[in-house]
């Protein structure tokens, strides 16, 4: 477990270091472009495409494909590399099709994703520039998953952070040059120069995010060849996979298409589809630092022990992983619920709409997290068609829902689809841990619900105690101290966070978590290691 342990590290790291400076990233566009304005739904939808397309890639088609195949694929003389150079050329060509594709339909898209009338030509333009991330993005989760094939885990997730530095410097230029949003430059007349520094420097920071993880490759021995000799080296089951994943990427894509219209048709002056995006960027947060850390380092080595048919072994696994999750989410989203219009300030000064989008969105976070684990168990078993068929339930469920919010008042309705959502994300994980505990004769049912329990209560418990100091705080009404501006935003959160700490730990512990112990151990031996070399 020490090297599960050390793994999990270095991705929480890095993922951190790149989430915060997406932070600044996304705050800056904020900034430039403003919340909720003329620009902000264009450009949000002109992103949503490709940035999508990334999230399924990611959850879906390469690890469903990639880890499992090469686990298969190293026991031949070449140790995989015949396999991996096959493969990577094939992703570069399907990707580069879909990106160019895309790009040419870039007119057609934008009106299919309902943008307004008003907006669309701005639209286009930015789509023209962000499309081709689309290849970029696939490139690099490839890249990245052979490396944490070969156990080489730091790439993957530091390779984010050249990213967003390219995009801080780039968002820096184009409000020295232009104005930002916040100061009254409202941006309602775009010239080629401004989309382009804007939506193609933010293709450029991609690019290089992808680009740069060629170098790592030498590290663990690889050397990439172009080769188009696709027929062996078991890349038949590798596309039998893909087709399950990609009737699953059809599907989201449906519900995607969905959420944007709805959100598109609240208008320019209410919350749509760029304080969706932002407030997602929030939610995306622990997810990314806690659950993909803990999973990616936990995948491989369940893919092995489903390699060699060690049920006991895969349960024992993927139990530790979601109990860790559980953990670390739940306290996670008990916070960032009760912070959330103070979060929500720092962004903007429409803080109430962003909030409440996001407190309707992380209601959804525990069980969103818990299919992500799901998912690759499934993927590590080598079966993509329950994941399928589990997100589809979802899909069906988002889409009657999404639907029904065109009833409600435009000012609500990025709420109320994120609150959908949240709740399709409840059904699915119920779902998918149903069908992967009749998969698997058992996914250690009772010790997972055990630890659930404890800390949802624990968590109730933190929420009233966080809630109580944001009110002596001054509250959340306009004026109020914790969103009278960014940095006392800033402040009032991170009091309310201490707060909740302590009371979820202290609840744990009087509920005599088990789950408790070992996640603070790695702390608490750190601690003691450094006071025993100070002595």
């Amino acid at each position: 477990m020490a090297s599960v342990g050390r793994a999990s590290a270095v991705l929480a790291s890095g993922t951190l270091v790149s989430r915060v400076l997406g932070f600044v990233k996304a705050w800056l566009l904020v900034q430039a472009i403003g919340a909720i304005s003329f620009a902000a739904g264009a450009y949000a939808t002109a992103t949503i495409i490709p940035n999508s397309l990334y999230a399924i890639i990611a959850q879906g088609i390469l690890n469903a494909i990639l880890v499992p195949q090469i686990v298969r694929a190293s026991v031949n003389p070449d140790g995989g590399r015949a396999y991996i150079n096959k493969l990577v050329t094939l992703g570069m060509v399907i990707f580069a099709g879909i990106a160019l594709i895309a790009t040419l339909l870039a007119p057609a898209l934008i009106a299919l994703f309902g943008v307004p009338q008003a907006q669309r030509e701005l639209a286009t333009a930015f789509a023209y520039w962000s499309l081709p991330q689309i290849f970029f993005l696939g490139l690099y989760t490839l890249l990245g998953e052979v490396l944490n094939a070969r156990k080489s885990f730091g790439p993957f997730t530091w390779a984010p952070v050249m990213n967003n530095i390219v995009a801080i410097i780039l968002l820096t230029i184009f409000i020295v040059a232009f104005g930002a949003f916040s100061t009254g430059s409202h941006h309602t007349v775009w010239s080629p120069g401004m989309v382009a520094l804007l939506a193609g420097g933010a293709t450029l920071g991609i690019a290089i995010q992808a680009l740069i993880l060629f170098v790592f490759w030498r590290r663990v021995g690889l050397r990439f060849r172009f080769d188009f000799g696709w027929r062996g080296v078991q890349l038949g089951t590798a596309g039998k996979a893909a087709g399950w994943t990609l009737a699953m990427l059809i599907a989201t894509q449906i519900a995607g298409l969905v959420e944007t219209n709805v959100s598109n048709s609240a208008g320019q002056d209410y919350a749509g589809p760029f304080v969706m995006q932002n407030a997602w960027l929030i939610f995306m947060l622990p997810h990314g630092i806690i659950a993909v850390s803990i999973v990616t380092a936990f995948y491989t080595r369940m893919a092995e022990h489903a390699h060699v048919g060690s049920v006991a072994g895969f349960r024992d696994d993927f139990s530790r992983a979601a109990r860790s999750i559980m953990f670390l989410i739940v306290f996670s989203s008990a916070t960032l619920i009760v912070a959330a219009y103070p979060i929500a300030r720092v962004f903007t000064s429409d803080y109430q709409a962003m909030g409440l989008v996001l407190i309707a969105y992380l209601v959804g976070l525990v069980p969103f997290s818990l299919v992500f684990m799901a998912q690759r168990a499934f993927y590590s078993l080598g079966d993509t068609r329950t994941p399928f068929l589990f997100t589809l339930a979802q899909v069906i469920v988002i889409v009657v829902g999404v639907l029904g919010c065109f009833l409600v008042p435009p000012g609500v309705r990025a709420a109320s689809i994120a609150l959908v959502v949240s709740l399709a994300s409840v059904l699915q994980a119920v779902l998918a841990f149903w069908l992967l505990r009749r998969r698997t004769g058992g996914v250690d049912g009772t010790r997972i619900a055990a630890s659930l329990w404890r800390f949802v209560l624990a968590g109730l418990a933190a929420m009233v105690a966080g809630g109580g100091f944001l009110v002596i705080l001054g509250g959340v009404q306009p004026g109020a101290f914790p969103v009278s501006g960014p940095i006392s935003a800033v402040i009032a959160a991170a009091v309310v966070g201490v707060v909740m700490l302590v009371v979820y730990v202290g609840f744990l512990a009087i509920l005599r978590s088990n789950d408790l112990e070992a996640g603070l151990a790695p702390v608490l031996d750190r601690f003691a290691r450094r006071s025993s070399r100070s002595r």
